[in-house]
């Protein structure tokens, strides 16, 4: 027996044979076509289209978070910079097979040169390029294997496009390489429940057919696992099972305190299934999905339609709305389209906003009116907020067009540190735990090469939650939890030891979340919190979280 470790997403454990993603196809030649530059042409036309087109079909099938990865992958293929790369391949009389997979590289190297967003995009394109290049070759594109038995996948990483169709009768738990917990094969993962270890370097060595253990609460796949532990991993799993069908009841410790449990949600659309899985509200809505197809803003009628579609699916309970996070790192022609060297910390969030004031305003009118038509009770934030003097103009503002409860999220190190004089002033305060560990780390949340450092249990992210928490508890103002952090149930538990009053998160994690909270008290939270606090790095603040939980649950694990 042996043990290989990652990161777990959920509680979730699973057992079977491995079974390996297949290879990349090989590089195409560079030998000149046969054909000319016309047919070439006409060839790569429709093999674009025709990837696209099925990228699309396939996120409509997945829907939710898979649908706006896969949607953003068909754009990809048939961007314009893409298309006069290709041509000019063409031109000089390459195959329409060397010219994509060379376009798409030079391609990929630019957007990983110019990181965040954009840097995350470029892993995309080599799904889409092997997709293309497979079609041009009439072979079936490499993808996740089929061996004819429920099995254990384990690869580098996974295309969303793989990720979001998962047969999940067949994949009984999924194993990286690469990637750490906020990136798209975690997020995605999470937001199907799939039993999931990312960034278990030593998976290589797995081979097909190898049984192995994944242990996503533990973080650990075990290899050649004794029969003993094979039937205990079959009895956890059924447990689970069995909790997963329990009441859903409100978020909250053993000994009573509540700690609401709210969804992230990144169009109306999903409210229904939030609610069905047990939300007790949202805790953040993005409404970045009105804007980032739209050539130009789009119009306070339209705005307003969305936003109260979404409150009349939540009548009486809380409704956190972001207003527009976008800029440099998720560009818009119409908000900010000036080239940055470095985009993450270019104008974004609040600081493109007030550069563009009037989409800010239009967005609050949108708000206002949809509040006014509805019962739910809205509340708005922004993002990126970086100042007290920054909160201060967006509460202000917000409270002008009517918004009852203005806040502001905590995503950067300086408003968590002034947490105390901001939360003077505004109603609320939200954690954005993936950019602010981004920052606290100095390593890009969306760069594959520095994912080990963007993990939330880090001791220096914990304290800085801390000092928002503590500045909640001396002004009385909620502190509320929107990041990935939100949805690690063992994390939840020290979130809310650290002062955390609500946690929101993808829906499928909720009930993982909600029973893990149940095993506490708020003394046991708070003890617990202090022991991660006391390590020196992530992957010990976490065995020093599990180690406090055992010692100090007021229920009995399952």
């Amino acid at each position: 027996m042996a043990e290989i470790r990652g990161v777990g997403i959920g509680l979730g454990v699973a057992q079977g044979p491995v079974a390996r993603m297949s290879e990349p196809l090989p590089a195409p030649s560079d030998a000149p076509s046969t054909l000319s530059a016309d047919e070439e042409t006409a060839r790569v036309k429709e093999a674009v289209g025709a990837v696209a087109r099925e990228l699309e079909a396939r996120g409509a099938q997945a829907g939710g978070a898979a649908q706006d990865v896969l949607e953003a992958q068909a754009m990809m293929a048939e961007d314009p910079t893409l298309e006069d790369e290709i041509a000019t391949r063409l031109a000089a009389g390459k195959t329409s097979e060397f010219a994509v997979f060379d376009a798409f590289a030079s391609f990929r190297d630019t957007l990983t040169a110019m990181g965040g967003y954009l840097g995350e995009r470029a892993a995309d394109l080599d799904d889409v390029a092997q997709r293309v290049i497979a079609h041009l070759r009439g072979v079936p594109a490499p993808g996740v294997p089929d061996p004819g038995y429920p099995f254990v996948l384990v690869a580098k990483d996974l295309a969303p496009a793989d990720t979001a169709l998962l047969d999940l009768d067949k994949v009984l738990a999924l194993v990286t390489t690469d990637g750490g917990p906020t990136s798209h094969t975690a997020i995605l993962a999470r937001e199907k429940a799939i039993v999931a270890v990312v960034g278990a370097l030593g998976a290589t060595t797995l081979a097909d057919g190898d049984t192995v253990i994944v242990d996503a609460a533990a973080g650990v796949v075990t290899t050649d696992p004794t029969a003993d532990e094979l039937e205990r991993a079959q009895t956890r799993a059924a447990s689970r099972a069995s909790a997963a069908s329990a009441p859903l009841t409100p978020g909250a410790l053993a000994d009573g305190t509540p700690v609401p449990l709210l969804a992230n949600l990144g169009k109306p659309e999903g409210a229904a299934e939030a609610v069905a899985l047990g939300a007790e509200g949202v805790g953040l809505f993005r409404t970045e999905f009105l804007f980032l197809s739209a050539s130009q803003a789009p119009t306070v009628e339209q705005q307003r339609e969305s936003y109260t579609q979404l409150l009349a699916a939540f009548p009486g309970k809380k409704v956190v709305v972001r207003v527009l996070d976008a800029g440099a790192d998720k560009p818009l022609a119409f908000l900010n389209d000036a080239h940055e060297e470095n985009p993450a910390l270019g104008l974004r969030g609040i600081r493109a906003l007030r550069a563009s004031e009037d989409i800010l305003r239009e967005q609050l009118t949108a708000l206002a009116q949809a509040d006014a038509a509805t019962d739910a009770d809205l509340w708005v934030m922004a993002p990126m907020v970086a100042t007290v003097e920054e909160s201060v103009y967006f509460t202000d503002l917000a409270r002008d067009y009517g918004v009852k409860t203005a806040g502001v999220m905590i995503e950067v190190p300086s408003s968590a540190l002034l947490a105390d004089r901001i939360l003077s002033y505004s109603d609320f305060a939200s954690i954005g735990t993936n950019d602010l560990t981004q920052y606290t780390l100095a390593a890009d949340r969306l760069l594959g090469s520095v994912a080990a450092f963007q993990d939330p249990w880090h001791p220096a992210v914990l304290r800085l939650i801390r000092e928002v928490g503590d500045a909640g508890r001396i002004h009385g103002k909620p502190v509320g939890i929107c990041g990935e952090a939100a949805a690690d149930p063992l994390l939840a538990v020290v979130l809310v030891g650290l002062g955390a009053t609500s946690l929101s998160m993808a829906p499928t994690a909720l009930a993982d979340v909600r029973a893990t909270l149940l095993q506490h008290s708020i003394d046991d939270a708070r003890v617990i919190a202090a022991a991660a606090l006391e390590a020196s790095g992530a992957a010990s603040a976490r065995d020093a979280a599990r180690a406090a939980a055992a010692e100090n649950s007021t229920t009995p694990a399952a």
